[in-house]
């Protein structure tokens, strides 16, 4: 167990353009003891070629082909082929710094099974600028891991990107592997480690070069078209978190509120909405009169959902908060 044998697996559709690349990095590793999992998913461009060569140079490299289309089902064809002892992923237009599987394994190593091990991200491009979204999500996603705050944060965005963590293979089939067909796969994934308990560990360090491209399918996918994800979040929150006998308070009253409004109203219709927003106060919206966010102190032991969409506003939140002595993260959640 000194030297753990890793499975890559690697979904790969039409990326020749990236993959010898993504392909020289896998082979730059420190760590040696790696095989790589590489599934082609009824490619059209030079990708089978480019697979096959490197195969034929390295023995650790072993290429399979999806019998279904789309990227869940290519990860499960993929995973039945997996010999290794600890799991990871990759992105086939990716890169990886060289020393990334040595960090991660060594990292795993202090604390063995039942732990997740996630790195930090770097976003990068071949020409322009990366985006101003893609950043930010990568700024949050790196203090998270200094800070570990994955499962206290989960609810705002996917907390544990799906090729920064390793994991050992009996917890990852213990969570169910790649077998929901929920997208997006990572983010159900993270949920499913909260589910079962799995301590995850932030590593202070940037394990995964992201490219940002205009046809990357999480810009070009119907299943990521809305990144709110709140038909993901409400059942996991409603099942891992949820304490019927507290009330329940919403706060904000904006798009995002309405949206979650609507689907905690299919699960229960007493529950307290506050907002800031003087033209809304009083109001009737739903069937629930709409109150000022001061009404919070005066609601006993409340779990609150908080739906804002500015980094400031959120900062402020928290200090009100903090003011009315409401600071254990047990008692609110804040859904971005």
């Amino acid at each position: 167990m000194d030297k753990p044998l890793v499975s890559i697996i690697m979904a790969v559709k039409d990326t020749a353009q990236y993959l010898p690349e993504c392909l020289d990095s896998i082979l730059a590793q420190t760590y040696p003891n790696w095989e790589l999992i590489a599934i082609n998913d009824h490619s059209t461009d030079e990708t089978p070629e480019i697979l096959n060569d490197y195969s034929n140079s390295d023995d650790r490299i072993r290429v399979f082909h999806s019998k279904r289309h789309k990227l869940i089902p290519t990860l499960k064809e993929g995973y039945q082929h997996v010999r290794g002892t600890l799991i990871n992923r990759m992105d086939s237009d990716d890169k990886m710094p060289a020393d990334k599987l040595e960090v991660l394994v060594e990292e795993w190593g202090k604390y063995g099974k039942g732990t997740i091990i996630a790195g930090g991200t770097q976003h990068f491009v071949d020409e322009g600028e990366v985006g101003d979204g893609f950043l930010r999500y990568e700024k949050w996603l790196n203090n998270v891991a200094v800070r570990e705050t994955h499962y206290e944060e989960i609810y705002q965005e996917c907390v544990i990107p799906s090729h920064s963590w390793i994991i050992h293979r009996e917890d990852f089939e213990a969570v169910g592997g790649f077998e929901p067909e929920v997208y997006p796969e990572d983010y159900d994934l993270c949920f499913r480690f909260y589910k079962a308990g799995l301590k995850v560990i932030g590593i202070d360090k940037v394990l995964h070069f992201w490219r940002d491209r205009s046809n990357r399918i999480s810009r070009t996918w119907d299943e990521y078209k809305d990144n709110r994800y709140f038909e993901l979040k409400i059942p996991y929150f409603y099942e891992l978190d949820r304490d019927k006998q507290r009330p329940l308070v919403l706060w904000g009253a904006g798009r995002n509120g309405k949206d979650i409004a609507r689907l905690i109203l299919k699960r229960e219709q007493d529950f307290h909405w506050v907002c800031d927003n003087e033209r809304k106060i009083g109001k009737d919206v739903y069937g629930l009169k709409m109150k000022h966010f001061d009404a919070i102190p005066t609601i006993k032991n409340p779990q609150i959902l908080i739906v804002v969409t500015s980094p400031q506003d959120k900062e402020d939140i928290r200090s009100q908060l903090a003011k009315w002595g409401k600071l254990p993260v047990k008692d609110y959640w804040f859904f971005l």
